[in-house]
């Protein structure tokens, strides 16, 4: 058998007729920018997330580094985030010329919210609370530190569409949350495409003239913006897959809760739900103690088992942030999860006996 980390063909196979039915209409529309189709799913995933205004954007990348730009974060300004998030969350800071300031992440592989206050100082303008796998971050306590602080929140909900922190949706709760529809996430495009959710009708039209070279009518551009426009296409073929997100998100936590419930070797720790949260289950990520991680992974791709590892080197010791002056063990918590953790497969469409054999083999490892 071979089973591969992440199947999207499959999640394609459950519903093809409807996208090849939107797609062709789309196509035989002759509008391809920031049409009707753009406008309805911006209503409709606003609506899906629980926030007034959503703006489509071109990738979840955009969506963040756009945010900081229009809430005014740049050079000077320190923003907190987990030491263990993807560099994408980081590059959305730095590219405004602010300074990242990392977090540790606690047993759920998300920011310790218990460490932030420690790390502000008069320059923190904000905090990037990053929804890691799909499960939510605390979000009383960063709210209610953020209120004490007068900083601004950005959630990035990449991973995490429609999963709730204490019954209510993350994205809801900052100034701004972030989504990326890049193809392997919950509510997946067939190419790049991302967007913003907020309450701030002002902000909201910032996004709308940044994204489009700066400018709200046709050649009068009023600031230096940007090319993140949403395109039609996937705007259509995304507000199939929304039609399709309760089931989708039903399906991976069924997956989830086999693999919690019947993956049993010692040698592997399963991943833990933080108590008022639940899961849309992004990845199921395994941490795999004493050295023993890569031993499981060549085992694994022995019996045909594909497995990722998110992410195997921390920000702060990238190349690219070598300018920031971190060095080996000063995140032990984030290095050593860097040195653990492993993602094994979870996509809508996996066979019951594909899970029965993923389950098997992790079993099966003795090291």
């Amino acid at each position: 058998m071979n089973i591969m980390p992440n199947n999207l063909k499959r999640q394609y196979d459950l519903h093809a007729a409807e996208y090849e039915a939107k797609a062709l209409e789309v196509l035989r529309s002759g509008w391809y920018i920031l049409g009707q189709e753009v406008t309805a799913f911006e209503q409709e995933w606003a609506e899906y997330i629980g926030r007034k205004y959503s703006v489509g954007l071109a990738s979840g990348l955009d969506a963040l580094w756009l945010s900081f730009r229009v809430l005014g974060i740049g050079a000077g300004d320190e923003v907190i985030v987990c030491a263990n998030a993807y560099i994408a969350c980081v590059m959305g800071i730095s590219m405004n010329g602010a300074t990242p300031v990392f977090v540790e992440p606690d047993k759920y592989d998300n920011i310790d919210a218990d460490k932030i206050e420690e790390k502000i100082t008069d320059k923190t303008r904000a905090i990037l609370a990053v929804h890691l796998y799909g499960q939510a971050c605390d979000m009383t306590k960063i709210m209610a530190i953020a209120q004490e602080h007068n900083l601004k929140v950005v959630e990035d909900c990449a991973q995490s569409h429609g999963n709730k922190w204490q019954g209510q949706t993350v994205g809801t709760f900052g100034d701004i949350g972030c989504f990326s529809f890049y193809p392997s996430k919950g509510c997946g495009a067939f190419g790049d495409a991302g967007a913003i959710v907020t309450d701030n009708a002002e902000l909201a039209d910032k996004f709308k003239v940044y994204r489009n070279y700066g400018s709200r009518v046709r050649y009068q551009n009023e600031v230096v913006g940007t090319n993140s426009r949403l395109d039609e296409l996937q705007a259509g073929l995304l507000r199939v897959k929304l039609k399709h997100m309760h089931e989708f998100n039903r399906e991976r936590n069924e997956i989830a809760a086999r693999y919690t419930h019947e993956i049993k070797n010692p040698l592997v720790q399963l991943p833990q739900i933080r108590p008022g949260a639940d899961s849309t289950w992004h990845q199921y990520v395994i941490h795999v103690k004493n050295c023993k991680r890569d031993a499981l992974i060549q085992y694994l791709q022995g019996q045909g088992i594909g497995t990722i590892i998110h992410y195997p080197i921390p920000p702060h010791l990238s190349e690219a942030y070598q300018y920031l002056g971190y060095k080996v063990g000063d995140f032990p918590i984030a290095e050593g999860f860097a040195a653990e953790v492993l993602s094994i497969p979870m996509y809508n469409g996996m066979t019951a006996d594909e899970q029965s054999y993923v389950i098997a083999a992790i079993n099966a490892f003795e090291g």
